[in-house]
């Protein structure tokens, strides 16, 4: 078959590189349309229990995950003049698209008593701006007066104060977030420039906004950077400039393809799939690398470039085809879990590793032949003595100190046992960007002053309809809030006790010592007004109804309790609501029929990283079983299984070991990190098990012959394999996000571990179990691959080269 479709691409060059072209400018066009995505990764299964109530929630509350918050904390801020200045900067960013509503100190409602009407009035504090700073001065005591505000817009401690926006999520789900994003902080940058007060931003909208531009811009950087890193390699190796520009080219439409195939799929680019194009250059070189090599040896040997080229493809490309399938593998696997973000990256990447595939075993072939044939300097390489004398090392370990190596292997092990074992899973809400980031600098501040800003929600359930009208209720709902004000992680909590707190200020006309739960006496003056207030018509009336619709349901049976939390990590979050905040829930409600639920984005988030990494740990297994069967496939033989993944094994143990001790935590975006490695790394031993067989059979089932043999002509591509892969993977290291330049940084670890079990420890195991046994000879037709012990000069009159129409000028 091989040697066919080697005779059928030289033939029909012309016919193949016209389709590969129209191809090509039609997947151009498509890939054109290319989207990023502004939906937040959702990894929960929509089944989940805990996502069927957050989504109940949502519907009965309204979204938790929509607020953005501008701080800053400076005093000159209550100066006339700048608080002026704040006053526009809150009117303008309330009229922009996409703000649904803003709160600020000076928009501050609060609520009046209306003896006349019985009613409760939400009024602005500010009615008529201040004239004078003695007026500013005497408004901000009555702001300072009003105990439900404090902790949440102002700081009671460091009079830090805040903007909240509350942002239509219909925009923030669109393409039309990053210009509602540019507007907002444009707004508050000249406010900062006018006032010289600095801004700080956090809240979810912010951070994802910034990770969407930041997904954006680095995924052309890292196609930039790839580019000239495997230029550079190419060069190195092969010392001339065709040997670089075209298989950049070839790589080049693959990634062309790439893009377009995620349009046609209809998929957008996010924090995953916008790696897929680099990956693709740094697996599709090797390809190239592979042929080119491998043309070049051929060459010297025949002088013949059709014959070479025709010989590359019938020999290696079987062998070449299964090592893409066992890097698709790697990828493949994601696409059995049901998380969106995981199967489109899992898919599209498979796809692509395939067409890199297709696409470079027709181009290097047609444009290698019609080029001049290379120079002897350009064959150089084949003897590079520093890799020839490496090679020569590692057959010495091999042969004569094997007790060393798995000496050295077993403490390897060890090591790394011990390191996999200081290996944390945690992960943060914010938790690829830098910890020097804006973001991040930003998240600190609020979380000083404020005790945090990501979204943590409670629902009390009391069992009845109108159970929230029974005072015994709410007195243990504000045993609850108390207990919630002692953990300084948490904001002060917002509620329907807090609100009726408020009231009962507001029934002794604002005085802050009356800042609590009316008692029987005064419960049902301050229901009374309430119920009148909700019938009231006009804006105040209507305030005065959202706010407390914003608490409750429409039977008053669930009340909602919303706090914010410090982004302290999925570990002490998960500690904090498991041994403390539950127990006290079970304290104070045990026995009373009531129900306490914690959900919110937050927790939600952290539940979701659960779930992907336990994904993740079943997709490894997954594929494992997949090599293995590859393996099983290729080879016919479960000693060949064990001999490919034994040492793969050791690779992946390193890396956790790695990941361990140096305080790499273990989350989503490093737990895809091993199936990917497995996929990669599973190439190079299936290179060198195809090898061994092959001069096995040629070396009278010799093992120490055969292994010589393989380690120095197997040695060399999977040496210059894994030093493409290095390099190219460690592109990412240059990341913001901690996820990509943690899977930079272990990828590379684990390219550089692959070449010690593969070219040490795995012909080392060949040496000690494989005793060349005639029964243990395998069908080597599905392997015949390797060079000239399988080569007979009649194949190739067979190839008929004289109906092929290229006539090579040969050097010399």
């Amino acid at each position: 078959m091989w040697r066919n479709l080697a005779l059928f691409v030289i033939k029909n060059r012309r016919l193949l590189i016209g389709l590969l072209a129209v191809i090509t400018a039609f997947m151009a066009w498509e890939a054109r349309k290319v989207q990023m995505t502004y939906d937040f990764a959702q990894v929960v299964s929509p089944n989940d229990p805990d996502m069927v109530y957050f989504q109940k929630f949502k519907r009965t509350f309204g979204e938790d995950g929509n607020v953005l918050v501008l701080g800053m904390q400076d005093s000159s801020v209550y100066k006339l003049g700048n608080f002026n200045e704040l006053r526009m900067l809150t009117d303008t960013l309330s009229k922009v698209e996409g703000v649904n509503g803003i709160l600020g100190v000076t928009r501050l409602p609060k609520l009046e008593k209306d003896t006349s009407n019985q009613t409760f009035r939400a009024v602005p504090i500010f009615r008529h701006f201040p004239q004078t700073q003695p007026e500013l001065d005497s408004l901000m005591r009555v702001v300072n007066a009003q105990e439900f505000y404090k902790g949440q817009l102002i700081s009671p401690t460091t009079g830090a104060t805040l903007l909240a926006l509350t942002m239509d999520p219909k925009y923030l789900n669109s393409s039309r977030r990053e210009a509602v994003m540019q507007k907002i902080l444009g707004h508050a940058e000249r406010f900062q420039k006018k006032t010289g007060i600095r801004m700080h931003y956090a809240g979810l909208p912010y951070v994802r906004a910034t990770m969407t531009t930041k997904v954006a811009s680095e995924m052309k950087l890292f196609v930039g950077l790839t580019i000239v890193m495997m230029a550079l390699t190419l060069l190195m190796f092969f010392r001339t400039w065709s040997a670089v520009v075209f298989p950049l080219l070839i790589v080049l439409i693959v990634v062309t393809w790439c893009i377009g195939s995620m349009v046609l799929l209809g998929y957008k680019i996010n924090l995953l799939t916008g790696l897929i194009p680099s990956i693709i250059i740094v697996i599709g070189i090797p390809n190239c690398t592979y042929l080119l090599s491998r043309y070049h040896y051929d060459y010297r040997k025949s002088g013949n470039q059709v014959l070479a080229m025709a010989r590359v493809v019938r020999k290696i490309g079987l062998v070449t085809l299964m090592n893409n399938t066992t890097t698709a593998i790697g990828f493949v696997v994601f696409c059995f879990t049901n998380i969106a973000i995981l199967y489109q990256f899992g898919l599209v990447a498979t796809l692509n590793i395939f067409v890199a595939f297709v696409v470079s075993f027709i181009l290097m072939p047609i444009i290698f032949t019609i080029l001049p044939p290379p120079t002897a300097k350009q064959l150089e390489h084949l003897e590079a003595k520093p890799l020839t004398k490496l090679l020569e090392f590692f057959d010495y370990l091999v042969l004569e100190r094997r007790g060393t190596v798995y000496l050295a292997a077993l403490a390897f092990v060890v090591l790394a046992a011990f390191g996999v074992t200081k290996v944390k899973s945690v992960s943060y809400m914010v938790d690829d960007l830098p910890k020097d980031s804006s973001v991040n600098s930003d998240l600190k501040f609020f979380e000083q002053h404020f005790n945090g800003v990501m979204p943590l929600e409670m629902v009390v359930d009391t069992g009845k309809p109108k159970g929230l009208l029974k005072l015994k209720n709410l007195e243990r709902i504000d045993r609850l809030e108390n207990f919630l004000r002692t953990q300084p992680v948490l904001t002060t909590p917002v509620s329907v006790v807090t609100f009726l707190k408020a009231s009962t200020q507001a029934f002794y006309n604002g005085s802050p010592e009356y800042y609590r739960l009316p008692d029987n006496s005064e419960k049902n003056y301050i229901f009374s007004y309430l119920a009148h207030s909700q019938s009231t018509k006009g804006n105040e009336g209507q305030l005065t109804s959202k706010l407390l619709r914003s608490f409750t349901d429409s039977t008053m049976q669930r009340a909602r309790i919303s706090l914010k939390i410090a982004d302290i990590g999925s570990r002490n979050l998960d500690t904090l609501l498991s041994n403390q905040i539950q127990p006290q829930i079970q304290k104070i409600f045990n026995g009373t029929g009531m129900d306490v639920k914690l959900t919110g984005t937050t927790v939600i988030f952290t539940k979701g990283n659960e779930y992907l990494i336990g994904t993740l740990k079943e997709s490894l297994i997954i594929a494992f079983v997949l090599v293995g069967l590859v393996v099983l496939i290729l080879f016919r033989s479960i000693r060949a299984v064990f001999f490919t993944l034994l040492p793969n094994f050791f690779t992946l143990l390193l890396t956790g070991g790695i990941m361990g001790y140096f305080g790499i935590p273990l989350k989503p975006s490093t737990a895809l990190i091993f199936s990917i490695a497995l996929g990669i790394d599973g190439d190079n031993s299936i290179h060198l098990l195809a090898k061994f067989r092959q001069e096995m059979a040629a070396n009278g089932r010799r093992v120490k012959a055969a292994i010589s043999t393989t380690l120095s002509e197997a040695g060399t591509s999977m040496i210059y394999t894994s030093i493409v892969l290095f390099l190219g993977f460690s592109v990412f290291a240059f990341s913001e996000f901690g996820g990509t330049k943690a899977l930079g940084l272990l990828m590379s670890a684990s390219l550089l571990i692959t070449n010690f079990s593969n070219l040490i420890l795995l012909p080392c195991l060949l040496v000690t179990f494989e005793h060349g046994k005639d029964e243990d000879v395998i069908d080597q037709s599905s392997i015949r691959h390797y060079d000239d012990n399988y080569h007979e000069e009649d194949d190739d009159l067979e190839l008929n080269l004289n109906r092929i129409q290229v006539q090579p000028k040969l050097n010399g």
